[in-house]
């Protein structure tokens, strides 16, 4: 993957979901880093998404692993103004270099 192919910009979050002072819930956001990555939205027919194993995903991201980081599914990722659930995260080529991310764009309802 060259470095001129990651021309995303993502942010890796974290909610975090805690109550001030008063008892009410407050939602936070942590930003966890803020990298470059390859971004390749997924579109498919109807018949190529039933016989998929990941269906749900809309995208897909590759970057660079982030030293001292363990990406798991409970992190979203913010690009572009969209924020995508994380449905899976592989190590690519087996160097411990590259890691690919699936993921679900997140819509909110109205």
């Amino acid at each position: 993957m060259s470095f001129g192919k990651m021309n995303a910009r993502i942010e890796i979050i974290k909610k975090v979901h805690s109550t001030d002072e008063d008892g009410f819930a407050v939602n936070s956001d942590i930003v966890l880093a803020n990298v470059r990555a390859y971004r390749e939205q997924r579109g498919a027919t109807e018949f190529k998404e039933n016989r998929a194993v990941f269906s749900k995903a809309t995208d897909l991201f590759q970057l660079r692993i982030i030293p001292n980081l363990k990406i798991t599914s409970d992190m979203l990722i913010r690009c572009d103004g969209s924020e995508f659930e994380i449905l899976s995260v592989d190590c690519l080529c087996g160097k411990g270099m590259y890691i690919e991310i699936l993921g679900c764009e997140v819509t909110g309802s109205g």
